[in-house]
């Protein structure tokens, strides 16, 4: 039995859904939408006397990445998906479960739903949930982030119908096959959004001996970053340091360039997505033939992916009309509906009840 002051408590909380992303943490008040849109990422002052006291959450604390002193540290405690520093991921959600709630963080006891990725383990998905319960959650369900996106994309997941999403976000790029509202194929890669920069920052290192950071990486890869030939290609400046004189530098590349430092990330998504297909049963394959794949995440946003997978794989791809915001919306409509999406709560979650 619920514990009456969380059941009290709760009658005055605001039911959300968290997309708890690499990159992003965005969340959906039930009624509402999405109230809150900022980077994972956490400033922590590592000499104060209470440990680890935090400074700053969110896009406050992105803007101290790489200018921060000594005492100051800028972390993103997601790493590929999953949880790399329990405590920040709590202290985050907790900040988040109170901005919702406009201060009033003490008489807050929301539902929770929260996206995680398909691949990962129970003992991942345990620590998931025992942070949203430790930020004052009174209950928290987890929907694998698929799922969440197919969801919020609008596909009919609990139909006999197939469905297929590739949700391509900061850590982790998610392919599943969906229907009746369960996962019948689904595999989970470290390579999106992140690799990506990296790889600009690397390919600008061994060709042009810069060194440029994680934001100009990926503001070119925004900007002029590409998986297919432009119509017309386009050029950018990249400010960096170079490594030889260890002077600033600025160098002009060309989408011709981006695109080829991407080539390596995008060829395993798209590696990644065949292998999909190649498993999944031949009834779900012709309902895809028909109905398409959809993208969605940020990385969906990058120029000519979907035009690349269709050539690949012969089938209409497209990029869903919310691609960012897909998964908090999905999370979101779990929440009103509950009894209709039940079964696409994780396994680990159906005992819990999310009414």
């Amino acid at each position: 039995m619920n514990n009456p002051v969380d059941w009290l408590l709760g009658l005055f909380s605001l039911d959300i859904g968290i997309d708890l992303g690499t990159a992003n943490t965005l969340v959906h008040v039930k009624n509402r939408g999405i109230v809150i849109n900022e980077p994972s990422v956490v400033a922590i002052d590592i000499s104060s006397r209470r440990r680890n006291k935090v400074k700053a959450v969110g896009s406050e604390a992105k803007e101290m990445v790489g200018r921060t002193p000594s005492h100051i540290v800028a972390i993103r405690p997601l790493q590929d998906g999953v949880i790399s520093d329990f405590d920040v991921t709590e202290q985050m959600i907790h900040h988040f479960i109170g901005k919702v709630h406009g201060g009033r963080f003490g008489a807050a006891r929301p539902r929770v739903v929260i996206g995680i990725p398909s691949g990962v383990t129970e003992v991942e998905k345990r620590a998931v949930r025992d942070a949203a319960i430790s930020a004052g959650a009174r209950e928290a369900g987890l929907v694998e982030e698929p799922m969440a996106a197919a969801i919020g994309a609008g596909l009919p997941v609990t139909e006999s119908i197939g469905s297929m999403i590739v949700d391509i976000g900061g850590g982790t790029t998610e392919v599943a096959v969906i229907s009746l509202g369960g996962i019948v194929v689904s595999r989970s890669i470290r390579v999106a959004g992140d690799e990506m920069n990296e790889d600009i920052i690397n390919y600008a290192r061994q060709k042009y001996n810069l060194l440029i950071g994680e934001r100009m990486a990926e503001r070119s890869k925004i900007e002029i970053g590409s998986a297919y030939p432009l119509e017309r290609e386009r050029t950018m400046i990249l400010r960096g340091r170079n490594l030889i004189t260890g002077l600033p530098e600025a160098v002009e590349v060309s989408s011709v360039e981006i695109r080829e430092a991407l080539s390596g990330s995008v060829q395993v998504i798209v590696d990644a997505v065949k292998a999909t297909l190649d498993e999944t049963p031949p009834e779900l394959v012709a309902d895809l033939m028909e109905y398409g794949i959809v993208l969605a995440g940020g990385g969906a946003l990058l120029q000519g992916l979907a035009q690349r997978l269709q050539d690949e794989t012969r089938m209409h791809v497209y990029v869903a009309d919310n691609p960012l915001t897909a998964v908090a919306m999905g999370t979101g409509m779990i929440l009103e509906k509950p009894e209709f999406y039940r079964e696409t709560l994780t396994s680990m979650q159906r005992k819990a009840t999310i009414r």
